[in-house]
């Protein structure tokens, strides 16, 4: 994708820009959990500052619903009590406009972009109310001010162009560098270029590289080509699963997923988890596949219990089963040793490799060995080959389990990443100016 980015942009000293980040970080009682989104953002900020321009950043934090009043959506536990008559939807949505802009402030955030950056940032109390006009208006070159979490006004999921050009202000230049919410069509990541409010528009280094590494590997691969996908279910990536079968050597399948394949095959699976209405389609792929020379690996063998475990961390016994014999009172939990054998050979011929979704319930210790074996796997071909984790569970577990520097590249957006795979066009990358 021939986007411009930040690098391309002449003269920056004293130009007003607008940089939508994603500081949507882990938090606990108003401390940062994790900062790594932070860190992915400085490089952008840093260089925008450095050049002299007046800088306006911009993020949502978490899914804010107070604003919405007759559109909210109760989650089940409150929905449960407002269905027995232990109090209303309005006294709900009541208690969290109090609670939730406490809970949901990009206030932490800002002070820890102060401490890294030398007290170049400020904070605004709002999004475009007085306070952060009047901070935006007061920014002097190599300044930045982070405004507040956008998704307090209902009009930025809606694309609302009143708020947009509020949102706009007085900026020049607009730069994108929130990857994982690029597939979002909203106010702050789409409409605001769409609308012609802005018509400078770029990509900060972090969507850059997603370009650069794995749209572009998508598009333009080195053969042989190897797509792993794990995770749950089969309805949760159809056009994923179809399109990479079109782009890929290799379909290696893993998760819960790969036991409707099985079923597809004529295999018996127990009890594990099924997509039954996904069926006659994981047949169809594996006849795309046969007919268009591509190959789906399935599992050989599977780690059976008897049950889920609950808590997730429950020590459990397990037994390994070959794949077309899985007893009627078992449940596949993870990929067995032979399994895991045949996926590592496969991504060890590779020259290019992208991964999603876990091999198995990763997060307990005794079925996180498929999943460990595949990331074990990549870090072998480190160098040799290019790898590429596309977000979601398989950037947690290749963090987690220290293979984060013997990849390619880790994609910053789950869902983002899942649309790029599906051959879609993400709106917050298709609004950016093309080069020349």
């Amino acid at each position: 994708m021939n986007k411009m980015s930040v690098k391309d942009l002449k003269d920056l000293h004293g130009k007003k820009v607008l940089v939508r980040c994603d500081f949507n970080v882990p938090m606990k009682d108003g401390v940062i959990t994790d900062e790594n989104r932070i860190q992915g953002a400085l490089p952008t900020i840093k260089y925008l500052l450095d050049n002299g321009a007046k800088v306006t950043l911009c993020s949502h934090m978490g899914k804010p619903h107070s604003i919405f009043s007759s559109e909210v959506k109760l989650n089940k536990k409150d929905q449960k009590k407002v269905d027995a008559g232990e109090t209303t939807k309005e006294a709900i949505v009541e208690k969290a406009k109090k609670d939730e802009p406490k809970k949901l402030t990009l206030a932490p955030v800002a002070k820890r972009l102060a401490e890294l950056l030398g007290g170049k940032v400020t904070f605004a109390t709002d999004v475009i109310g007085a306070d952060a006009k009047k901070k935006r208006a007061a920014l002097k070159c190599g300044e930045a001010v982070l405004i507040e979490n956008l998704r307090f006004h209902w009009e930025e999921e809606k694309k609302d162009e009143a708020f947009c050009k509020a949102l706009a202000y007085d900026a020049e230049i607009y730069v994108n560098d929130a990857f994982g919410t690029a597939h979002r069509s909203h106010a702050s990541t789409a409409a605001i270029v769409e609308y012609g409010i802005i018509k400078t528009a770029v990509c900060g280094f972090l969507i850059e590289k997603e370009l650069s590494v794995m749209a572009d590997t998508l598009e333009n691969p080195k053969h042989p080509f190897v797509a792993i996908l794990g995770g749950a279910k089969v309805a949760d990536k159809l056009n994923v699963i179809s399109n990479l079968l079109e782009k890929c050597d290799t379909l290696i399948i893993g998760g819960g997923m790969a036991y409707t394949f099985l079923k597809a095959k004529g295999c018996e699976v127990g009890t594990s988890l099924l997509d039954e209405e996904k069926i006659d389609y994981c047949k169809e792929m594996l006849e795309k596949a046969k007919k268009a020379g591509k190959e789906i690996l399935l599992p050989v063998d599977t780690v059976v219990t008897t049950h889920f475990p609950e808590p997730i961390d429950e020590k459990i016994e397990v037994e390994t089963v070959p794949s077309n014999a899985i007893p009627a009172d078992k449940m596949g939990m993870d990929i067995g040793e032979k399994t895991r054998k045949l996926y590592a050979d496969k991504v060890a011929s590779a020259k290019a490799v992208i991964w999603n979704g876990p091999m198995g319930v990763f997060e307990n210790p005794t079925l996180a060995k498929g999943t460990i074996a595949v990331a074990q796997a990549l870090a072998d071909v480190y160098g040799k080959c290019t790898t590429i984790i596309g977000g979601g569970d398989s950037a947690a577990a290749i963090q987690q389990l220290g293979f984060a520097d013997k990849v390619t590249h880790i994609s910053t957006g789950g869902g983002a990443s899942l649309e790029l795979f599906e051959g879609k066009v993400l709106p917050g990358i298709a609004c950016l100016n093309e080069k020349n």
